[in-house]
């Protein structure tokens, strides 16, 4: 029990005014620039790293630990109210969240998302506290085989489940792998369908397929509608955002399930908090089919909103630990931390511990300190949030891709990128007008390059015997639970279509039924 003497000097150092001042400033700016789309969590740490440069070791990186966190509600923020997540790892979230959101309950979907930070981030930092020692060593356990096995079980399972169609899934990852190809070839050196494009040589970066897909094939899609649809923005007005007794019951398990889903991604370089967000997604529309949830995909489920908020903060505790214990940055935003820490002369890694043992441990007790100062912020701060939806539609989703295309400008100064941010957007309009999931794409783009990468390593190993990819006991469960999740899935598809066929056919005798009432009365 080490770790809670180390932990309590660690609160000692933190709770001072000075230092107090720093996780709430770091807190506000943290949201701030999230809430924008097109910049996100990363972002916030990138821009507000050089503010801290003035200020002692101790204080910098208490304020980091509210930039950290509170980076990752503004991603969520923007997702939620305007369909523009900051980052990749907010995709989800913004699927149930914007429904909520456009039908009046913008406050509750920002109340349960930062109740969900606050519990994934809760549970992922106690847990590197106390179980950090373990959970490297099972970090460590993963090699390419292991990696690529993940890589195909995400493919595969989140195509098939979020999805109502198998193929419409498949099609989907079909083509964002193939987003994710596009560039120059790393060991070969040969382009891929870059049509002899400059700008298409260094890939496409995934804040502007994000943006593109998410932001303007949404303003493309209200524009289409803008005559058809009535206004759909109608928020509540009221104080501090809150849950109802009836919502936490509902949503507590799914913050559970989103926790345990979220934790143990933190530590392995295998897409940052996307996947567990969106296996924990997945898993809350399949349990909704079992209970009957008809939210879900319509109004806006808080459960599906609930479970990969708290995965994705989950994620991101552990990957600080990761990032503390191993030197190990497993997200962008832990890679700027990673330069942040070399900035003072620290090298993140076992010998860290030793040498800045005092440092270590106030920044992981300003880690709770920031967790319990976002909670009580961003609920006191959701309504004024929601109001941004009080904009007129045509002035909302005009400020939408102006700031959109600004954000991506500012990535890579690139005028090429605005117009693959058109088309792309141009993409997201035909994929929602026919129907086909977009969550897929999107996995295929983050996880694409990983599964190429480490399939190559695992054949380079291996001198090119397949086998490899199946040998090891986490390789074969990880396929395992695949097919299993797969014949569930069939499964449950299956009965869909006879439940679909069963309801026509009693529909077609009922109307049969009474058009032979009603021709024996017209004869009578």
């Amino acid at each position: 029990m080490d770790q809670l003497g180390l932990l309590f000097e660690g609160f000692l150092s933190a709770i001072t005014p000075y230092n107090l001042l720093f996780v709430f400033i770091g807190a506000v700016l943290g949201t701030a620039v999230g809430v924008l789309p097109g910049l996100g969590s990363s972002m916030a740490v990138a821009l507000l790293l050089p503010i801290t440069f003035a200020l002692d070791p101790t204080a910098a990186f208490i304020m980091f630990a509210g930039v950290y966190f509170g980076g990752l509600f503004g991603d969520s923020t923007a997702g939620i109210l305007l369909n523009t997540p900051g980052q990749s790892s907010a995709i989800a979230s913004t699927f149930e969240g914007h429904r909520m959101a456009k039908n009046g309950q913008a406050a509750k979907a920002l109340a349960t998302a930062a109740i969900g930070a606050f519990i994934g981030g809760l549970f992922s930092t106690i847990i590197v506290v106390f179980m950090s020692p373990y959970l490297v060593k099972m970090a460590t356990q993963f090699g390419p085989a292991e990696y690529f096995a993940l890589a195909v079980f995400a493919f595969v399972a989140i195509s098939s489940v979020v999805s109502e169609s198998v193929i419409r899934g498949l099609g989907a990852l079909a083509i964002g792998v193939a987003l994710s190809l596009v560039g120059i070839d790393g060991p070969s050196g040969s382009s891929r369908f870059t049509f002899d494009q400059p700008g298409l040589f260094d890939g496409i970066d995934i804040v502007v397929i994000t943006v593109g897909l998410l932001a303007l094939g949404e303003v493309f899609h209200i524009a289409s509608r803008i005559r058809k649809d009535p206004e759909a923005h109608k928020l509540s007005t009221g104080g501090i955002a809150k849950l109802s007794g009836k919502d936490f019951k509902k949503a507590l398990p799914a913050w559970v399930r989103g926790t345990l889903f979220g934790a143990p991604f933190g530590m392995i370089p295998a897409g940052g908090a996307e996947v567990p967000t969106f296996l924990a997604y997945g898993t809350e529309k399949r349990i909704a089919k079992h209970t009957g949830d008809t939210d879900f995909g319509t109004t806006g489920s808080i459960r599906g909103l609930a479970a990969p908020e708290a995965a994705g903060n989950a994620t991101a505790g552990t990957a600080m630990g990761t990032l503390l214990a191993l030197g190990l940055p497993t997200s962008a935003t832990a890679a700027i931390m990673l330069a942040a820490f070399q900035q003072y002369g620290m090298q993140p890694g076992p010998l860290l511990f030793e040498r800045s043992g005092d440092l270590v441990w106030t920044l992981l007790a300003s880690l709770f300190i920031a967790l319990f100062v976002l909670l009580a912020l961003n609920l006191f701060l959701a309504p004024m949030w929601a109001r941004l939806l009080y904009i007129p539609n045509h002035y909302l989703y005009a400020g939408i891709v102006i700031v959109a295309m600004l954000g991506v400008y500012a990535i890579s100064s690139s005028t090429f990128d605005l117009f693959l941010l058109f088309a792309l957007g141009f993409l997201g309009f035909l994929m929602r007008r026919y129907q086909m999931p977009i969550a897929p794409l999107l996995i295929g783009v983050i996880l694409g390059p990983l599964a190429e990468t480490e399939l190559r390593r695992a054949l380079a190993v291996s001198e090119g015997d397949p086998s490899i990819l199946f040998s090891s006991p986490i390789t074969i469960g990880i396929y395992i639970v695949l097919v299993g999740a797969i014949a569930v899935t069939v499964v449950q598809h299956l009965r869909h279509l006879r439940g679909d066929k069963r309801a026509e056919s009693e529909e077609k005798s009922s109307l049969s039924t009474s058009q032979r009432e009603e021709a024996s009365s017209l004869t009578g």
